[in-house]
């Protein structure tokens, strides 16, 4: 695992048990199989008490989150716990979702670190289970905010622990885009003044970005939800992307090569995070931030046990240190991006890390519309209309791309 590698581009593949995944906020126990609202709900149930520690933990984690000092002697929050625990980890980092969902699909894995644009599709196949938060003793320190959303819980039933957040934000050079811009029509309406050096995300998740513009600006569309699409939003969405593809200089993935782009001036504008901002306004490029006022997309991973795993009890130790307050400090600081225990903040080597990250202000993440799989039935309850599902996201992102 290398600090340069963190990746967390979401192409993701189309997938027929979508149409089983299940979110909302309806009575269901974590046992049910039955059908409701369109919904299948994979007959699992989360583990009734912890055991003796079975010796061992298989780890499924993006990199960054998971580091044993292999890197960095200094960063290391893996061998303590080995030895407080007698649960030996081993750790297979992952560059994308939809490559964690194949991997964890082996049955191989105890636990991952899924984004909500992979949380329903592990639900749906029946990869993970159900968790009992009652076992993980740092689960009331978690930020509310973050619990029992439609990106880690089923109909009430918990099915994953929060990690940590961040906000997909506009960046742009200060000295190339005058005046500084306060709206997603820097890159969308207004994004022909910066002809060839527009930057987007290369995903499909990055759709729900069009979406949300078209949210505010085309209320006529009738979107509620910039994951929940009906086949005439998607088509509005996607030709709002096609015309931005005119304009943009390159689709990233990788935030080094963002860094870089921005630096040497062949983008000016684009979606960005925190993190990639702070590396370029250390590498000395003129950049600035916003949450534009239109609101923002963003991600809130969560820690998930997987169904066939037989080491469940070093799987719930692993996931109650990780989101401890010191270490999801640590990892926090490490990754770039706001921890999800709140008790985290005062625990940082950087005293100002939580504010930079906006750890704390609900009232900013309010405005953030976390990554959640698009799924046939809307996400945004309407049940006079089929939405469109991440196979129809995937389709719409390639001819987008080869506009």
């Amino acid at each position: 695992m290398r600090r340069t590698t963190i990746l967390r581009s979401a192409a993701l593949c189309a997938v027929a048990v979508l149409a089983l995944a299940a979110c909302g906020n309806s009575g269901s126990s974590s046992g049910s199989s039955t059908s409701e609202g369109g919904f299948k709900v994979p007959n699992l149930t989360a583990l009734d008490k912890l055991g003796t520690p079975e010796g061992e933990v298989s780890v499924l984690a993006w990199p960054g989150y998971v580091e044993d000092g292999s890197n960095d002697p200094k960063v290391d929050w893996v061998t303590d716990f080995e030895k407080e625990s007698g649960c030996t980890v081993t750790v297979k980092t992952f560059g994308t979702s939809d490559e964690a969902v194949q991997l964890m699909r082996t049955g191989q894995y105890d636990t991952v670190s899924a984004s909500g644009d992979a949380t329903l599709r592990l639900i749906a196949a029946g990869d993970v289970e159900p968790v009992n938060t009652n076992l993980i003793s740092n689960y009331p320190d978690i930020f509310d905010s973050l619990k029992m959303q439609p990106w880690n819980s089923v109909r009430g039933v918990s099915y994953g622990i929060p990690h940590g957040r961040g906000a997909n934000l506009l960046m742009w050079r200060t000295d190339q885009v005058k005046p500084a811009p306060d709206s997603w029509s820097a890159v969308f309406d207004q994004a022909s003044s910066q002809k060839g050096k527009v930057t987007a995300y290369d995903s499909p998740i990055y759709i729900a970005d069009a979406a949300l513009y078209l949210m505010a600006t085309k209320p006529e569309l009738g979107i509620k939800n910039p994951y929940a699409l009906d086949a005439k939003q998607l088509a509005a969405a996607a030709d709002l992307l096609k015309a931005q593809r005119a304009n943009v200089s390159e689709y990233w993935s990788d935030y080094l090569k963002e860094v870089q782009a921005f630096k040497n001036g062949s983008s000016t504008v684009g979606t960005t995070w925190q993190v990639i901002a702070n590396l370029a306004q250390a590498e000395k490029a003129p950049v600035q931030v916003v949450l534009p006022k239109e609101g923002a997309t963003g991600w809130s991973d969560t820690w998930m046990v997987g169904a066939k795993s037989e080491h469940k009890t070093c799987a719930y130790k692993f996931i109650d240190h990780i989101v401890s307050a010191k270490t999801n400090a640590a990892i926090a600081e490490y990754f770039g991006e706001a921890p999800a225990n709140r008790k985290a903040c005062a625990e940082t080597a950087d005293k100002n890390h939580c504010a930079t990250f906006h750890a704390t202000d609900e009232e900013y993440f309010s405005k953030v519309h976390y990554w959640t799989t698009p799924i046939s039935a809307c996400l945004d309850g309407r049940t006079d209309v089929a939405c469109t599902d991440y196979a129809e996201w995937t389709k719409a992102w390639t001819e987008i791309r080869n506009s």
